[in-house]
């Protein structure tokens, strides 16, 4: 699990925020040189877990081992996970093909072919282990019996042998253990078999709702409608924080509160249980989701000095309620409500699409998260999508829902929908909005796991009866990302003086305000 790692308030204010690059290679199979006791031959290939054959965030700790493989070749020093995923090798091996063609499909560069040799020198060196360890068993047990001296220290030497033959055979099963992790952990999860093969323009129209609103005079775009109606301030955030950092001010802020409270209001409704959470989490539980807090163009901050990390989205510590933990059938479906500030390095952005309120470092948001048992997350995966194509239909939005592409999906979805509102400042569609299923690929990571009811299990044994555990189905959804609502109600409700109206469900949440109006100078 997480490198336990903590500071006080004070140490806190003086520690950096950074976005780490990747320092860390792709390396190649690293395998102490063998004593020549005990030779192990070349591992076999194996498999990933049942839909969870995705496990894409490296979770890498600086410490080296240097290493050989049986022919004396130095390869690049293995970097140490820190935690394992629960990886069903055998699927992998067994599905070959299908996990080949599904790293292709979403243009993942993780190495297939290295991970079942991997594992097949895996399972070969721990056959090798076991025969070695039998033999130890077998010499201690001849020592318990009365012998001749020679034959005592005979058996004390083949004894002395093995101990340490099986110690260095020990030893290289862990660094391969930790290798094979390591490598397996790039592989994405399986792809939803109706999910549209390429890149994002491959992506299909699921659902159009409304038609954009028809203007009788110039529109302006939400940076000119705030600055009239004097609801942001870029400039002195720029002073104080630096680029794509903003103040809210006037009704903004208002908007911002009204947007939160009704949509936890409407969520909640529904069933789910609202939080708010922590948002410094240990980079292990980011990696365990599925994100790469110190890979190449990460959307992470990462605070200097420790093991811990700023939330891009509360998906992540809402994910780690319960990691490690074994829920009861019962309990399931969890329903969480989740309000957060999320932090995003946004490496990589520019573009016209990226002004304003588009594209910040810093924002609010609710996330909806659910775990459940695994026959039912695509019945929850549409649930998802249904709360939040209601809540942008009862704002009045125009909008249209698509399947997103195999290439566009991310290392941990299985299947990902999103919402895209018409934004006419901008001219185009942007995204507010995405509901994924996740399937079992973060619990693999985040050890959670399920009990499934006695009652389901049939045979002549009475009380109690040793059930399997097995992993739960995360998914996840954003209810209201609030940069780019405010953007979608001050460019669709504007008016031709530059106030805008409030879409009447927020009014109650707005203190009865329903038009923002120009200030007069």
């Amino acid at each position: 699990m997480g490198l336990p790692c903590g500071f006080g308030a004070s140490t806190l204010q003086t520690l950096k925020l950074v976005a780490i690059p990747s320092s860390f290679s792709m390396l190649r199979p690293c395998i102490s040189k063998t004593l020549s006791l005990h030779s192990y031959h070349h591992f076999q290939r194996s498999s990933l877990p049942f839909l969870s054959r995705a496990l894409s965030a490296t979770a890498l700790q600086s410490t080296s081992i240097a290493n050989e493989d049986e022919k004396g070749i130095s390869f690049s020093p293995l970097v140490k996970p820190q935690w394992r995923a629960a990886i069903d090798f055998k699927w992998i091996r067994d599905n070959k093909d299908s996990v080949a063609a599904n790293i292709k499909n979403r243009n993942s560069n993780a190495d297939l072919e290295l991970v079942l040799e991997l594992y097949e020198r895996l399972s070969n060196l721990q056959k090798e282990v076991e025969r070695l360890r039998g033999e130890r068993n077998v010499v201690a047990n001849k020592m318990k019996g009365k012998l001749e001296r020679s034959e005592r220290q005979r058996l004390i030497e083949e004894g002395k042998n093995l101990k340490e033959g099986l110690a260095a055979l020990e030893e290289d099963l862990v660094e391969l253990t930790d290798k094979l992790q390591q490598e397996a952990q790039s592989i994405p999860n399986m792809t939803h078999p109706d999910v549209p093969i390429g890149g994002e323009d491959c992506s299909v129209l699921r659902r159009m709702v409304g038609s954009p609103r028809e203007f009788s005079f110039p529109v302006k775009d939400h940076l000119q409608l705030g600055k009239g109606l004097d609801l942001f301030d870029f400039d002195a955030a720029a002073e104080v924080s630096g680029s794509k950092f903003y103040y809210l001010k006037n009704e903004a802020v208002m908007l911002e509160m009204a947007l939160i409270n009704w949509t936890l209001s409407e969520v909640t409704k529904r069933g789910y249980t609202p939080l708010t959470t922590p948002e410094i989490v240990r980079s292990s539980v980011i990696e365990k989701c599925g994100f790469q807090p110190r890979g190449a163009n990460t959307q992470v901050y990462s605070i200097e000095g420790s093991d811990q990390c700023l939330i891009g989205t509360a998906e992540i510590p809402v994910g780690g309620i319960h990691m490690d933990s074994i829920l009861a059938s019962s309990t399931l479906p969890l329903k969480y409500v989740a309000y957060s500030h999320c932090f995003r390095t946004e490496a990589g952005a520019a573009g016209t699409a990226t002004r304003g309120l588009y594209r910040v470092h810093q924002f609010s948001k609710v996330e909806m998260f659910i775990l459940c048992r695994p026959e039912d997350s695509d019945t929850y995966h549409e649930e998802l999508i249904g709360i939040e194509e209601d809540l942008f239909s009862s704002l009045g939005l125009h909008f249209r829902t698509l399947d997103m592409a195999s290439g566009d999906l991310g290392a941990p979805a299985y299947r990902k929908f999103d919402v895209e509102a018409w934004m006419p400042g901008l001219e185009r569609y942007g995204e507010i909005s995405s509901a994924s299923n996740c399937t079992d690929y973060q619990s693999r990571r985040l050890g959670i796991r399920f009990r499934p009811s006695s009652e389901i299990s049939t045979g002549p044994k009475k009380g109690k009866t040793n059930i399997p555990t097995q992993f739960v189905h995360t998914l996840n959804a954003t209810a209201c990302a609030v940069p780019r609502m405010v953007i979608c109600l001050l460019e669709n409700f504007q008016k031709e003086d530059g106030s805008v109206i409030i879409p009447e469900p927020l009014i109650p949440f707005m203190g009865g305000l329903d038009l923002i109006r120009p200030k007069s100078k």
